[in-house]
């Protein structure tokens, strides 16, 4: 039996490895095949989309600005003189009322000029008076002396009068004539010195008017240069205020935006609306506005356009701890709002570098688009997309271009997009995980 077993076992050793020598060999065509992968099936990629169509829409392109008065006053002495009387607390941040009364200046000296005045027109008036009495004697003088020159020419024709005679009837009648001009000249003199006093009259009853300075119209007080008993000269500046009726924004818009949203509504700039915010911590406050005028000039560094809007009575319009009212050199953002329009609007973000992202025949593909106006968050389109498309929406980083994707509606992004489109502060909660989708909030006037 041991020898079987050996000789079994040496059969085992020489046969098995040339069996398995001989079938590599039949079968080394095979062996070089790789093995075929198994068709997988991936499930499409999840995508949050909105199905475009034509919404309404109020364009409108926001710049920001400084608050400057369109009004500003200074109080200045028209005469010389000691300050008699101030209204009393009068500071700056002080609002006054039309026709107080500021200052009071020392008049004394001007009335002083004034009766001098008045004095040496009295004396003119009894000079006046005392030669056109003369005139009067002078006059009657002249026609006797005319009379008896007539009676002397008549005697001399009949020879009966000496020509010394006659002589000194001539000589006679020229010397009344002669008074009597010179009373004449005199009156007429006395006539141009009278108009000079009763010019200087006025002019000091003009400057009587300006020891009283009261305020033109209501105002908020900036600075005061002057007390009681202070000497001031003629041109020192007394007071400054600012009116607080209107105020002027001079605001700057980037041609960029401004040019399109014209181009879109096909309207001028005066034809728009204004509105003027500041934003606070827990809100924002706004003032309705006009736009007044276009700036004079394109600002050189970086290309805005100045656009004047007017907001009217600021301080009437404000409250404590809700609306302040609107002061000098305070930066306020402005919007100026067009007709409403309707459009196809999207969300800017997802539109990048000229291109978006659609869901069609259950797989993503890129199309070219071009807006006509980007506001804010928002983009109209003005072709590339159509009304019924499926824009994506998720961030561009895990949608690529022909992977197979499924659409979610994204309801929450679509109604704030309405909201924003007409100047609304959306209210349906965005859902997250939305990439930048959720910039849209921040684009409320």
């Amino acid at each position: 039996m041991a020898k079987v077993g050996t000789f079994v076992a040496r059969i085992l050793m020489v046969g098995l490895p040339t069996t398995l020598g001989l079938a590599a060999v039949l079968f080394a065509d095979e062996l070089r095949k790789l093995p075929q992968a198994k068709e997988t099936n991936r499930p499409p990629a999840i995508v949050r989309v909105i199905t475009l169509e034509p919404i309404e829409l109020i364009p409108r392109v926001t710049g920001y600005g400084t608050v400057t008065p369109t009004r500003e006053w200074r109080a200045i002495a028209r005469v010389s003189g000691e300050i008699m009387d101030i209204a009393p607390n009068l500071a700056a941040g002080d609002l006054i009322s039309k026709n107080t009364q500021l200052f009071t200046i020392d008049d004394s000296d001007l009335r002083l000029d004034l009766a001098s005045i008045e004095a040496q027109l009295a004396a003119f008036e009894v000079k006046t008076e005392t030669l056109q009495a003369s005139l009067e004697i002078a006059t009657a003088d002249l026609a006797l002396a005319q009379s008896e020159l007539a009676r002397q020419e008549q005697l001399r024709t009949q020879g009966v009068a000496t020509q010394t005679a006659l002589e000194t009837a001539r000589r006679a009648e020229l010397t009344a004539r002669t008074k009597a001009v010179e009373y004449e000249n005199q009156l007429k003199l006395n006539a141009a010195e009278r108009e000079v006093l009763l010019t200087q009259k006025a002019s000091v009853s003009r400057e009587l008017g300006f020891t009283d300075i009261a305020a033109p119209y209501d105002m908020r007080i900036t600075s005061v240069a002057s007390d009681t008993g202070q000497y001031v000269t003629q041109g020192q500046v007394l007071l400054t205020g600012e009116g607080i009726d209107a105020v002027d924004i001079a605001a700057q818009f980037p041609l960029g935006r401004i040019g399109p949203l014209l181009r879109l509504t096909k309207t001028q700039v005066t034809d728009l609306k204004a509105r003027v915010s500041l934003p606070f911590a827990d809100h924002n406050v706004t003032w309705k506005a006009t736009v007044a005028r276009i700036g004079e000039a394109i600002d050189s560094p970086t290309q805005n356009a100045p656009v004047v809007v007017r907001v009217d009575m600021p301080q009437a319009q404000s409250a404590a701890g809700v609306r302040p009212p609107l002061r000098s050199n305070m930066v306020v953002a402005v919007d100026l709002i067009a007709p409403k329009i309707t459009a196809l609007v999207v969300p800017a973000e997802a539109v990048s570098a000229g291109t978006a992202l659609v869901v069609a025949d259950e797989k993503l593909a890129k199309r070219q688009v071009i807006t006509s106006f980007v506001s804010g968050d928002l983009a109209v389109i003005e072709s590339g997309l159509e009304e019924g498309d499926q824009l994506v929406i998720t961030d561009p980083s895990i949608a690529v271009p022909g992977m197979a994707a499924k659409g979610v509606e994204d309801e929450a992004r679509k109604a704030e997009i309405t909201a924003l489109a007409m100047g609304q502060v959306p209210t349906m909660p965005k859902k997250p995980g939305g990439g930048q989708g959720g910039k849209g909030a921040g684009a409320q006037p």
